[in-house]
């Protein structure tokens, strides 16, 4: 039997997505789209995960599983899509109150859920360090000794999981994922906190590095808008549970190299 291409899939989903999501009132259209065309707030770096996209050198274009999901959202709604890329998760959090986007996909946490308005998980996924190449550190507890140097991204969930975590080894805030991989490739800092995804995609172009199995939190990728926006936010909230039920999310995720994430359970199913 022929196999089926994942964009042929993708395709199909998403008009399964756009036929089920086709009633949009006045007040959700007014806040999802004040510009008229739907602006998804990403961040961009080296490496993809369920949260982060990463840009085509020849063409200049975005690839991740939330492109997918940010075009699939557009097409529902019937209109343009742009993205608005930022360098981590913390930017796009504090963009969320300058009306610089409409929507977003980014790991949640209490912080966060004070400055912009969280709806359902669609990935689930841990953090954990990579440690440089040399380090014979292989458990977090061997890595949290005086002296050592880890390295989070500035106001991030993983870096705030980072700062519980770690008792001893210095921790320092970085801008983005990029400036943490050049430290550690040339071996300025030993360890970085990132999610598993990120850290996995990573690892090609770090040689020797190695990302320890014991991991130090657990959290999810979950849809999110500008704080008050209620009526946008039950939108989005259908569109991912629809996403999770209809195979869209897993496929987004399948389309982008990320067959190890996991898609969140729907909300009905949740444990």
């Amino acid at each position: 039997m022929r196999r089926v291409s994942p964009l042929i899939w993708i395709a199909l989903l998403l008009t399964a997505c756009t036929d089920t999501m086709s009633h949009l009132d006045e007040a959700a259209r007014s806040e999802l789209l004040p510009t008229g065309t739907l602006r998804v707030a990403m961040p961009v770096g080296p490496a993809m995960s369920a949260t982060f996209a990463v840009e085509d050198a020849s063409t200049g274009s975005l690839r991740g599983p939330t492109v997918t999901l940010g075009a699939a959202l557009a097409d529902a709604l019937g209109v343009p899509v742009s993205y608005v890329r930022y360098s981590s998760s913390g930017a796009v959090t504090a963009a969320g109150p300058r009306n610089e986007w409409d929507v977003t996909f980014v790991p949640r946490d209490p912080d966060r859920a004070a400055v912009i308005d969280f709806g359902p998980d669609y990935s689930v996924f841990d953090s954990t360090f990579m440690v440089r190449a040399g380090l014979d550190a292989t458990t977090i507890s061997e890595l949290d000794i005086a002296g050592r140097s880890v390295g989070a991204v500035n106001s991030t969930t993983t870096g705030r999981a980072a700062a519980r975590t770690l008792d001893h080894a210095t921790l320092s805030s970085y801008d983005s994922v990029d400036e943490m991989r050049d430290l550690l490739s040339a071996g300025e800092i030993d360890a970085i906190a990132l999610g598993r995804l990120t850290l996995t995609s990573l690892a090609p172009s770090l040689l020797g590095a190695r990302i320890l199995r014991e991991g130090f939190h657990s959290t999810a990728t979950a849809v999110a808008v500008p704080k008050g926006h209620s009526a946008a936010l039950a939108y989005v909230t259908a569109f991912v549970e629809d996403a999770k039920r209809s195979g869209l999310a897993r496929t987004a995720l399948d389309g982008a190299g990320l067959g190890a994430a996991r898609v969140a359970p729907p909300a009905d199913h949740a444990e």
